[in-house]
C-alpha cells in the first residue's frame, strides 16, 4: 500500500489506470477525505490543499476535525485470548501494553 502524510493525517494512494490519475484517500477519519493528481508533485499538492480545506471548513464551521488515531485502543477479545496474551506478555518481560503495541505494529508493518 502507498501511503501520503501530511499534517498528521494518512492517504492511501493507488493509481486509476482508466482514468490515467493517482486517486488518494484520508486513512483513519470518519470524514471522507479524497483527493487526485496526474503526476506525483500534483497528488501532493491535492493532498495538502484537500487537508488544509478540511481544516478551513472545520474552523468555519466551529466544529473540531476529526484527528487520526489516538493512540488509545480498545479492545472485546474472548478471555481465553486475554489470558493467552497475557502470559505471553509476561514471560517476554513486558507489559501487555507493552506487548500489544509490538504485535501490532509488526502486524501492521510498522517501523516504530
Amino acid at each position: 500500500m502507498n501511503v501520503m502524510t501530511y499534517k498528521g493525517y494518512k492517504a492511501r494512494v493507488e493509481f486509476d489506470p482508466r482514468d490515467n490519475i493517482f486517486v488518494g484517500r484520508v486513512l483513519g477519519i470518519e470524514d471522507g477525505i479524497s483527493f487526485h493528481g496526474t503526476t506525483v508533485a500534483a497528488l501532493k499538492e491535492s493532498f495538502a490543499a484537500a487537508i488544509n480545506h478540511y481544516l478551513a471548513d472545520c474552523k468555519a464551521m466551529c466544529r473540531k476535525p476529526e484527528k487520526p488515531a489516538s493512540g488509545k485502543l480498545m479492545l472485546r477479545i474472548a478471555p481465553e485470548i486475554h489470558t493467552k496474551a497475557l502470559v505471553m506478555a509476561r514471560a517476554s518481560g513486558k507489559s501487555l501494553n507493552q506487548w500489544a503495541t509490538e504485535v501490532l505494529a509488526k502486524a501492521a508493518h510498522s517501523t516504530r
